[in-house]
């Protein structure tokens, strides 16, 4: 209800998708009233859809700490209370990203051992599955070593499920790849991941900078929720500015708009590469229970991504997996610094073996 594009973009991304997954039911949240008579003009939603009413809707404008103290009653509340509850396995919203968070770690809780939640994106980028996992893209501002630790963790197991990767490439975002170069935070992180990289199911490819992102040097960028917004927002004003650039030079004279009739294949072709709704959807990692945001501004098209991605972190069982990988990390952080804990014996102040 609190999308850009109102409830009508929901339900016809939900017909979009009811079409793709033929097994797949939805619980839709929001005011029965509106929401009704929409459904009623979808046959293909006959029989697939819950409808679960709200008096309330959560803004773009809510702060999220009035939300998490006055949120009860509204449709994203309801719709992570679902997942909650064990109703739904995947909660998929358009609305508030701040207030999405909060309820969610208010409601959900996090797993046992995890400090922050994060949020993971698809990049588009030349690997052969057409895409990257980034993390985090703004759930918190700052990471420290640890945080950073546990986004590797999580992103890997993104990437396994999401994108069918064995053992996923992970490496750190930093201002260079040199080893020498970074803040203490991040060089303490490099270690520990290389540390943690057969507890982790991943390869650890060290640092890497920004030109990597859309590499094929990678399948999962590390790095605070501060830079990872920065560089999504860039990356979307950068594709954005392209494609603009692209429109008005083929427009420019008669012999560009000739040429681009002639390039309309390849035109069309680079424009379903760029297009930002084929990996709509970011993933809340580290809760008790799976949120995929979609962009708040998502059309049919995009809302149907973000379901598509939602039924196959379903389907894969992903939670679960993710929280096992999780729960193997954390023993094994504890026995890293249990062996790196001064010896309680001898004069040396050694460390035990």
């Amino acid at each position: 209800m609190g999308g850009d594009r109102g409830p009508a973009a929901i339900v016809a991304g939900l017909a979009l998708s009811a079409a793709e997954t033929p097994d797949a039911h939805y619980i839709l949240h929001g005011n029965s009233a509106e929401l009704g008579p929409m459904l009623g003009r979808e046959p293909s939603l006959a029989g697939r859809v819950t409808l679960r009413h709200a008096d309330r809707v959560v803004t773009m404008h809510d702060k999220p700490s009035h939300v998490m103290r006055h949120g009860e009653g509204t449709s994203m509340w309801s719709c992570i209370e679902s997942v909650k509850q064990g109703e739904a396995t995947v909660a998929v919203s358009c609305g508030n990203t701040g207030a999405l968070m909060a309820v969610s770690v208010i409601r959900l809780r996090r797993l046992p051992g995890i400090n922050r939640p994060a949020i993971a994106s698809l990049w588009p980028s030349r690997n052969p599955v057409g895409f990257n996992v980034m993390l985090d893209m703004g759930a918190d501002v700052k990471a420290e070593a640890d945080d950073l630790l546990q986004f590797a963790m999580m992103g890997a197991s993104y990437a396994r499920n999401g994108l069918k990767l064995t053992r996923p490439r992970v490496g750190l975002l930093n201002v260079g790849t040199e080893e020498h170069k970074g803040r203490a935070e991040l060089k303490e992180a490099h270690d520990r991941l290389a540390r943690a990289s057969d507890t982790g199911g991943y390869e650890y490819v060290g640092f890497v900078e920004g030109s990597d992102i859309p590499s094929d040097r990678v399948d999962v960028i590390v790095t605070d929720g501060f830079t990872g917004n920065v560089a999504l927002k860039t990356g979307e004003g950068t594709a954005k500015l392209i494609s603009d650039f692209l429109k008005e030079e083929f427009n420019a004279t008669p012999f560009s708009r000739l040429a681009a009739i002639f390039a309309l294949g390849t035109l069309r072709r680079l424009q379903k590469r760029m297009d930002p709704r084929r990996a709509n959807g970011g993933v809340f990692l580290g809760l008790n229970g799976t949120v995929v945001k979609s962009h708040g501004s998502a059309d049919a098209t995009g809302v149907a991504a973000a379901l598509r991605l939602a039924h196959q972190l379903a389907a894969a069982g992903f939670q679960d997996r993710l929280a096992a990988r999780v729960a193997s990390a954390v023993r094994a952080g504890q026995d890293d610094a249990a062996s790196a804990t001064p010896s309680d014996t001898g004069t040396g102040g050694g460390t035990t073996e």
